[in-house]
């Protein structure tokens, strides 16, 4: 699939991205923070992908080689954009129901608090420390999968994660402030 895609087909090419779409998404998302620029970022994901895909010279890596364009394209977005001022509330933490209701119930204040505290102490980490939970907690990748994306050796990865783990935590305890 991918030497198909390397030859310019186009239908190799989709079928290739198609599978990655939510996760370069989700990715994008949890480094930025922002569904905007995440949105921007996932599509300059695989623009770059597209035009620089016969340079890949083993087509076995595509995972891994695809997997850094994704962390580095969101580091790079992130990095250039100017600071914002509004706060966005994002509308998927909270339940529908199906008159299009938003529900509310015994503890949903509660955890839309905890998520609201968790998203601030998230937003207060680096992007290399974003990136490496993001990949750990929520893509459920493995040390060794982490270096291959990230492009950096198994230990190195796992001090990251740990720092950024304790970060996190200082974070939170921030938050609680």
């Amino acid at each position: 699939m991918v030497e198909r895609a390397r030859a310019g087909d186009h239908d190799a090419f989709a079928e290739l991205l198609d599978a990655r779409l939510n996760p370069t998404f989700r990715t994008a998302m949890a480094i930025l923070g922002d569904e905007a620029e995440a949105r921007d970022a996932t599509q300059a994901v695989f623009i770059q992908v597209w035009t620089q895909l016969p340079r890949l010279r083993d087509p076995s890596l595509f995972s891994a080689w695809f997997g850094r364009i994704v962390v580095n394209t969101a580091r790079s977005a992130l990095r250039g954009r100017r600071r914002r001022t509004v706060r966005e509330i994002h509308a998927g933490s909270f339940a529908i129901d199906d008159a299009g209701v938003a529900a509310t119930g015994p503890g949903h204040e509660e955890r839309a608090a905890d998520l609201d505290r968790i998203e601030r102490a998230f937003e207060r980490l680096s992007p290399d420390e974003r990136a490496v939970l993001w990949l750990h907690h929520y893509e459920d990748l493995s040390l060794a999968e982490m270096a291959e994306r990230t492009g950096v050796p198994p230990r190195t990865v796992k001090s990251r994660l740990f720092t950024a783990r304790r970060a996190l935590e200082r974070a939170l305890q921030l938050e609680d402030r």
